[in-house]
């Protein structure tokens, strides 16, 4: 049944993919954007390419999207923290985040460079999807041959020119789907024997009270103290507790959290700078974009105008 679903599938992106060659070889140099991105209001999913050079500032840390995330890389050496514990990424992987599952990336300085693709939950309706959405339940690390790794690229690539083109085009809908079913089909998991789950880490438990107000809120704003009590636990206890699970202290957390949750902002709304700022309860707008800049290596405004084009 699946194989049919393949075939049909082809045949209805064939037309497609013969415009989009020619377009692809005149394309130019890729725009590099900063992360986090988030699905415009209307759409169904976005896709964009990333790029970083040797010496390029990369930011990124353990944070969840209310959308499913799979990310094709081409250049990557580094590692993947997800629910089912950490694995080490090598070209051509292929990772999967699905809706609200916890996940982070640290990444070596070598050049890097990935298609990033979020969609809406729903896109996994439809009995075409079934299998497909049954082998994507949780956090995957997945690994393809070569043969399946040069489909996969070149259909991706055709993605990203049909998505610039029509992002609302069913033609780019059709692309996703059968990328997600290729994926699903042909790739294997990535298998990391000596890690352990990030939700099965000593303690996140005793977190979770914590941890569900980033779920819930885009800035939290509570001291260490009123963290730790709210959990149950000394202060001390929870500080190491949580920086043995994310790597990083509490009150960086925090001002993470609410960075990500501004960039967020700033490319789906038209919100102000100075609203967005207020909002989250920076103390000035003046600090906001400077923790902003030292985050993510530019401005809010510079950002805005980036994704935006």
């Amino acid at each position: 049944m699946l194989k049919i679903c393949f075939l049909c599938l082809v045949i209805r992106v064939k037309y497609v993919i013969n415009v989009i060659y020619m377009r692809y070889l005149l394309m130019g140099k890729v725009q590099v954007y900063c992360e986090p991105f988030c699905i415009e209001k209307g759409y169904q999913f976005e896709i964009h390419n990333v790029q970083y050079q040797e010496d390029d500032a990369y930011s990124c840390f353990l944070h969840f999207h209310e959308v499913h995330e799979f990310i094709i890389f081409e250049e990557i050496d580094g590692c993947y923290y997800y629910n089912q514990g950490e694995s080490k990424l090598i070209d051509n992987d292929i990772v999967f985040t699905p809706a609200l599952e916890t996940h982070n990336f640290e990444l070596n300085k070598r050049p890097k460079s990935w298609y990033i693709i979020q969609f809406l939950p729903e896109l996994f309706d439809g009995s075409e999807m079934q299998k497909a959405s049954s082998l994507l339940q949780h956090g995957q690390h997945l690994r393809l041959q070569q043969k399946d790794i040069e489909i996969v690229q070149q259909m991706v690539k055709w993605l990203h020119q049909c998505y610039q083109d029509n992002p609302l085009s069913g033609e780019s809908l059709m692309l996703l789907r059968l990328i997600i079913l290729w994926v699903a089909e042909h790739s294997q998991a990535v298998k990391s024997p000596n890690s352990k789950p990030i939700a099965s880490s000593v303690g996140y438990a005793k977190l979770s009270p914590a941890i569900d107000l980033f779920r819930q809120n885009k800035s939290v704003e509570l001291t260490l103290t009123e963290a730790a009590e709210l959990c149950h636990i000394s202060p001390s206890h929870f500080s190491r507790m949580f920086k043995s699970i994310f790597r990083c202290n509490f009150s960086k957390y925090c001002l993470q959290h609410k960075l990500y949750s501004a960039a967020r902002l700033i490319s789906q709304t038209e919100h102000s700078i100075t609203s967005i700022s207020y909002d989250l309860n920076f103390s000035s707008p003046s600090h906001f974009i400077a923790q902003f800049k030292r985050q993510f290596n530019t401005t809010p405004y510079k950002y805005r105008l980036n994704v935006k084009t």
